[in-house]
């Protein structure tokens, strides 16, 4: 009986080559897919050392008094304090996290998205969510500035990624001693958003906002802080270290879970 040909050519070692190049182009693709989702830029915020007073940029003080960052009173899907209240008078309250009872063994999550916005669902509750968030962005290398718990609202300190610093010979040999006089001449912030739902689950948004170095002046002798893009790449990548801090899954499965995760109608907006 005659070996059909598409059998001859299926175990031919072209074939084979084929077959692996297909592969190994679809790995590509979808590490390119989870690439531009997530960035590949390196993060370090631990290694900055934690901002006194004195040690915040004046410029981006004043942006807590900005309207821009504040919480809005409005209609349009934003949860505000007062809204989240109205609705959740029932609610119970955090009276801190000695009260609460993690159950992050027991997690389940998911990730959703509208656009380019990515979001988490938590099978777990606010209350419950809340000193385990404040424990992961203090291990990231940030302090709090703001908590308000009553409308799900944690925001961070300025912090500074020290891994945009290059690394060239002089700071290798001598930067460990002088490493507070090298900066990126950047600054970021993150803001967390608990979103409550009906089946004891919660949304969890996480937003980036950044600032820039700018020199001014005719000679170029001055400088002054302005706001720069968010960063999309560094939301994603917060939320794929969130995603592995709550259900034990390694990094590389949270990166392709943002990537791949289906088209929703977010129930809330980020304000900012």
């Amino acid at each position: 009986m005659t070996t059909p040909k598409h059998s001859q050519l299926a175990s031919s070692p072209i074939a084979k080559r084929g077959l692996m190049a297909a592969a190994a182009a679809l790995s590509l693709s979808g590490c390119g897919m989870i690439n531009s989702v997530v960035g590949t830029d390196k993060v370090d915020y631990k290694s900055a050392k934690k901002a006194s007073t004195l040690e915040v940029p004046p410029d981006l003080t004043q942006l807590q008094k900005d309207n821009r960052y504040a919480l809005p009173e409005t209609n349009n899907g934003v949860v505000t304090a007062s809204g989240y209240n109205a609705q959740k008078g029932n609610a119970p309250a955090v009276t801190g996290a000695s009260a609460i009872a993690p159950d992050t063994a027991g997690a389940t999550i998911r990730v959703e998205r509208a656009g380019a916005q990515r979001w988490l669902v938590v099978k777990q509750t606010p209350e419950a969510l809340w000193p385990q968030l404040k424990t992961f962005w203090e291990d990231s290398g940030f302090t709090l500035a703001l908590e308000t718990p009553a409308a799900g609202i944690m925001e961070t300190e300025w912090n500074e990624n020290r891994a945009k610093i290059p690394q060239d010979f002089l700071r290798a040999t001598v930067g460990k001693v002088f490493d507070s006089l090298y900066s990126t001449g950047e600054r970021d912030k993150f803001r967390t958003r608990l979103e409550r739902q009906a089946d004891g689950s919660t949304e969890i948004y996480i937003s980036h906002r950044g600032m820039e170095e700018v020199v001014t002046g005719q000679q170029k002798d001055g400088t002054v802080w302005a706001a720069r893009a968010n960063d999309p790449g560094l939301e994603a990548q917060f939320l794929a270290r969130l995603m592995t801090r709550l259900s034990g899954a390694d990094e590389g499965q949270a990166k392709s879970a943002l990537a791949s995760a289906p088209e929703q109608q977010p129930h809330a907006r980020l304000a900012g």
